[in-house]
């Protein structure tokens, strides 16, 4: 069969690439070996999300007497919280195979390989093999937990983020290796729901890409919940011989073990781009990322690289913006290239934590002169009413041209509200544009507008400083 183009992999970046191909009326195809959606979708930000949710719901119980509800008997059944994830996920998959059909893209199930700029091998799940023809073959592979020598992975008692999510019986302890995104979210998830979870993160701070008061204020969060945060510590090895491993972990202070059921390692993912035939056709590969264009063209004619295998964020959005770009430059259209200076990222804990552009220390050391916004949330009437006034919005402000570099944020919901900055940093607004823009009361985002005031010295709820 001849298409126009073949995606390989249909995570976040492959299925999107796919329909929007669809719809611009190329024929097209998507090779998986596994459920449509990839690891997003199945394994990843979908399921752990609905997690996250039941984490909440049991949260909102445990104080409901807070709100003026009385109940009793709250209890956390980690299998049914289990199930209605994978439901979840399975709901999402059906909904791409859905519009798969309906946007007329074929669906090929196998493990997908290059090997002509032109042809695909297919190798399905009971060995038979098949070639297609392509004018176009886009890799979106995607990644896949991080190996490290001191945490061997078993998936019985050193799990990565697959076993995390479907462990059929609640662990009375854990040790979380890694405090990115994935290690801060099930950190906070288990030990909501009464598991006692020791954090160890080898930096100076949690979340390290964030801005370091977002971190802080997310650590003392965490501690609040009487989680036991290690950081500026790596584990040097597991003794998983008896009935709980022995977790040896490097500090400062010098060496301690700390012995816990479980052990997730959450130190990162590893790229999938092995034996998809990068070397035989001799596509360029840097420190493990395949070398692309801003339309993410690779050296060899006709094949391109998108998501979590070529250099940037490996975040689900920008793999999805990544896939649009390249199939709307295959089809004759002229996008513009993604602007990786303004990526949201999100944190889903409690309190959520999300950003974009820069913090105020890294434009400070890009030597811009800023000037800084920063409106708490226990001065905002939504958050208070709500009862959790945790946190803050945070803006950075190029002082001689007002244009916002950055935005930090860290409490409930921030996660639905960053996109307003992103927005307005799209459009080149000023903080000043942003002050001026009525918000509605009383809500979280009016606090966008507040730390825009503050910025000016024009704040109405805090005293200015």
């Amino acid at each position: 069969m001849d298409f126009d183009i073949i995606i390989i992999g249909s995570g976040p970046g492959g299925y999107v690439a796919a329909i929007r191909a669809a719809q611009l009326g190329l024929k097209t195809a998507v090779v998986e070996r596994a459920e449509l959606g990839g690891i997003c979708l199945n394994w990843g930000c979908i399921p752990t999300k609905a997690l996250l949710k039941s984490a909440q719901v049991f949260n909102y119980l445990k104080h409901s007497a807070d709100y003026g509800v009385l109940s009793e008997s709250i209890n956390a059944d980690l299998p049914a919280m289990v199930n209605r994830s994978r439901g979840v996920a399975a709901q999402m998959s059906k909904g791409v195979d859905f519009l798969f059909q309906k946007n007329g893209v074929i669906r090929i199930a196998g493990f997908g390989k290059i090997v002509d700029k032109n042809m695909v091998e297919v190798v399905d799940n009971e060995g038979n093999t098949s070639i297609y023809s392509s004018k176009n073959i886009i890799l979106a592979t995607g990644a896949r937990s991080r190996q490290l020598d001191a945490l061997p992975q078993d998936g019985k008692k050193i799990i990565g983020y697959r076993e995390a999510m479907t462990l059929t019986k609640q662990p009375a302890s854990m040790v979380v290796v890694g405090s990115g995104a994935i290690g801060s979210e099930f950190a906070y998830f288990y030990q909501s729901i009464g598991t006692q979870v020791t954090l160890v993160e080898f930096m100076p701070e949690i979340i390290p890409l964030e801005d370091e008061e977002a971190s802080k204020l997310l650590a003392r969060a965490f501690k609040k919940m009487k989680m036991k945060v290690m950081t500026e510590s790596s584990v040097t090895a597991v003794d998983t011989s008896g009935d709980l491993c022995k977790v040896s972990i490097s500090t400062k202070k010098g060496e301690q073990v700390i012995e816990a059921e479980v052990v997730l390692s959450a130190v990162g993912v590893s790229t999938n781009i092995e034996n998809i035939g990068l070397e035989e056709m001799g596509v360029n590969v840097e420190r493990g990322k395949i070398l692309v264009d801003e339309f993410y063209r690779t050296n060899i004619e006709g094949v391109y690289a998108i998501g979590d295998i070529v250099h940037g964020p490996a975040l689900a959005h920008v793999a999805s913006r990544e896939g649009i770009v390249c199939v709307e430059k295959i089809a004759g259209l002229n996008p513009e290239p993604v602007d990786y200076e303004n990526i949201p990222a999100c944190t889903y804990t409690n309190p959520e934590v999300a950003s974009v552009g820069l913090s105020q220390k890294a434009a400070q050391e890009k030597g811009f002169e800023v000037k800084v916004g920063n409106f708490p949330f226990r001065a905002s009437g939504k958050a208070t009413a709500s009862g959790n006034v945790d946190g803050f919005v945070k803006l950075v402000v190029d002082s001689k041209t007002d244009l916002i570099l950055g935005c930090s944020m860290v409490g409930d919901n921030v996660t639905e509200m960053i996109q307003e900055v992103v927005v307005a940093r799209q459009n080149g607004m000023k903080a000043a544009e942003l002050l001026a823009t009525i918000h509605p009361h009383p809500t979280m985002s009016e606090a966008v507008m507040e730390a825009a005031a503050a910025a000016h010295g024009e704040a109405i709820h805090i005293l200015n400083q």
